[in-house]
């Protein structure tokens, strides 16, 4: 009757949607300030003037029609022209608006790119942990995912990365900074990282391509996010506007080709026919061009920052170990008993919700957003405070 996998997908969410959705329901119980709900990373600080004014612009001037009609599959010229200029201009590399794809958000790029590449018997290498929808998207478009854990700090492995890739890996996808941890790898790894996939691609007789998944590319504190298509030729983008302009809910992103990608055209076309078959055609227009006006805007990243120092400082003078994030806006921290679910539930007993590594792809660890009001934060350290002092007993 039904796809069975896909009912079972269906009937048993992600951790980090169940941890929010019983969030929600509890706050139904108990209210909302009683809950401290550090399972999503649903950014909390407003989108920056750019957003609204752009669109304010846009509804008195455009006409409706074109405003809200269909754009072309692949996204409206002049938004795909925007976004190689603003690429040109801000790494100093080659980029095509031919080559561009806009998307509804980096989950949807990801999953293009995914079907675009993906032939029988192809692997993927993912760097855990990881977001946990990354072996979805790799299995439901026909891949096999293969793991490379991270270093100690989270950072890349390189010979952990040598013993992954091998003659099936079709890509290797990384996440900077990086979703849990909120590592930013950086230029001497990803320097490392180009030439190993240069080996292995001379190795295999065909290239390796590198999936760098950036929607928090702006999300950072004083650390340098090296511009993968810089150091490797085989490279895809796929960027999400999601959290640099807080715009989550409108799902807008875009798939970059790089123009030194071997075969970019016929990729760029498998691209477009990925993006047909899965029906991710037309990206929202009104936000296809409210973006392209807010290319390299970024909402308010001290908000973030206060967050991070202030509950990083408490957690650590707490006990916990922290891994302290150069970028996005998540604390990954060390569970102070060995199964981290375990941690949690006892966490739920003080309202705190924080999400335990198993859905990353290791164990012993709890990420926590903090994409938070600062007053939660705040409202949620004594909550912290028992629950270590709980552990120390």
């Amino acid at each position: 009757m039904v796809n069975e996998n896909m009912k079972k997908l269906g009937q048993e969410r992600s951790a980090i949607r169940e941890i929010f959705e019983y969030g929600n329901a509890r706050a139904n119980e108990i209210g909302r300030e009683n809950v401290f709900d550090f399972s999503l990373g649903n950014p909390n600080v407003p989108a920056p003037d750019c957003v609204r004014e752009e669109i304010e612009k846009l509804l008195v001037k455009v006409p409706a029609q074109r405003l809200h009609g269909y754009t072309s599959a692949a996204g409206a010229p002049e938004v795909r022209n925007a976004v190689a200029d603003y690429i040109r201009a801000a790494f100093g590399v080659s980029a095509r608006a031919d080559l561009i794809y806009m998307t509804c958000g980096a989950a949807a790029s990801l999953s293009i790119v995914l079907h675009a590449l993906c032939e029988e018997g192809d692997e993927f290498v993912i760097v855990t942990p990881c977001f946990p929808e990354y072996r979805v998207f790799i299995e439901a478009a026909g891949g096999r995912v293969t793991e490379a854990r991270a270093n100690e700090a989270f950072h890349l492995d390189l010979a952990a990365l040598d013993r992954a890739v091998g003659t099936r890996t079709k890509g290797v996808l990384i996440n900077s900074p990086n979703n849990p941890t909120g590592v930013v790898y950086g230029e001497e790894e990803i320097c490392a990282l180009a030439e190993l996939l240069k080996r292995k691609s001379a190795e295999k007789g065909a290239p390796v391509v590198l999936i760098a998944d950036e929607p928090y590319r702006e999300l950072t504190y004083g650390a340098r996010v090296p511009y993968l298509p810089k150091y490797y030729a085989d490279t895809i983008v796929c960027y999400s506007f999601s959290k640099s302009l807080s715009l989550a809910g409108e799902r807008i992103g875009y798939i970059s080709v790089s123009p030194a990608c071997a075969g970019a055209e016929d990729l760029f076309a498998a691209v477009c026919g990925a993006g047909r078959s899965l029906g991710y055609v037309c990206a929202p227009a009104l936000f296809q061009r409210v973006c392209a006006a807010c290319l390299g805007k970024s909402s308010s990243l001290r908000a973030y920052e206060e967050n991070r120092d202030l509950l990083y400082n408490a957690l650590t003078e707490y006990g916990f170990s922290c891994i302290r994030p150069d970028g996005a806006f998540y604390l990954f921290i060390k569970s102070p008993e060995e199964d981290a679910a375990a941690f949690c539930a006892r966490a739920k007993a003080y309202e705190l919700l924080l999400v335990p590594s198993d859905s990353f792809g290791i164990k012993g660890y709890v990420r926590i957003s903090y994409c938070v009001s600062k007053q939660m934060i705040e409202r949620a350290l004594p909550a912290f405070l028992k629950l270590a002092n709980e552990y120390k007993k």
